[in-house]
């Protein structure tokens, strides 16, 4: 395929990408990095990202496909695109922006903190970009742009979004067909299963019930999160165990 042409990458205000976590500064330029606090020596521009680093895909199977920067770009958080059929959706979005990507027609967020090159993706792909109102209006989002901002729970073609707060008070998860995307709700370790420390604690065990009533009696093969993929028993084991 090429090098990447830079043609601005669609930036149509200043933008910067840490190094540290992959979050995308748009409009400004601080003396750290809002989401992980770096210094912004470990910042480069969104064209320098594009020339570093590609989006590359990993299949989760037939109609789903896992999205990672390469090399890793930081705690960057997967995001996954799904094929419905008629038409292509992203779960979260890649936080370098590689226009030589297929076309997607929404992107959808799981949450606020990891919107990657969104606006980037939006502008080139004439993207949709979805995201909880509970979470749009948080600072980090600032230079970002929603086209909706849902309320509810929803279906569209085939896959289900199910609002369940917690982690972050918009976090949505979604089950396309028998594939569970839950993003950073938990964290998969050596020894088990923790909750994502990075938020409020009592509220992200409280709505991890919700999630387990909405599991019960699915037929899910496999969980995509943040960093990982695994089959749905070995998940729902240890997700058991948090809840006890």
């Amino acid at each position: 395929m090429g090098s990447v042409p830079l043609i601005n990458c669609v930036v149509k205000k200043e933008q910067y990408v840490c190094l540290v976590c992959g979050y995308n500064m748009v409009g400004y330029y601080p003396d750290n990095c809002p989401f992980c606090g770096a210094p912004k020596e470990k910042f480069i521009t969104s064209a320098e990202c594009s020339a570093k680093f590609k989006v590359m895909g990993t299949p989760v199977n037939e109609k789903v496909t896992r999205l990672n920067s390469f090399p890793a770009l930081g705690l960057e958080h997967a995001a996954y695109r799904i094929e419905t059929g008629d038409k292509s959706f992203w779960i979260d979005c890649p936080s370098c922006f590689d226009n030589r990507l297929e076309p997607v027609d929404a992107i959808i967020f799981t949450h606020h903190h990891f919107l990657g090159a969104s606006n980037q993706y939006r502008e080139f792909f004439k993207s949709q970009v979805r995201i909880h109102d509970l979470d749009s209006a948080h600072r980090i989002c600032a230079g970002f742009t929603f086209d909706v901002k849902f309320k509810e729970n929803f279906f569209e073609k085939g896959i289900e979004a199910f609002h369940s707060g917690g982690h972050t008070p918009g976090f949505t998860f979604y089950i396309f067909e028998n594939i569970l995307l839950i993003c950073d709700y938990v964290f998969v370790q050596k020894e088990g299963m923790i909750f994502n420390p990075y938020g409020p604690q009592r509220e992200t065990r409280e709505c991890a019930f919700i999630i387990d009533k909405i599991l019960q009696n699915r037929e899910i093969s496999k969980v995509c999160g943040y960093n990982y993929v695994l089959e749905y028993r070995e998940w729902r084991d240890k997700f058991n165990g948090l809840l006890v």
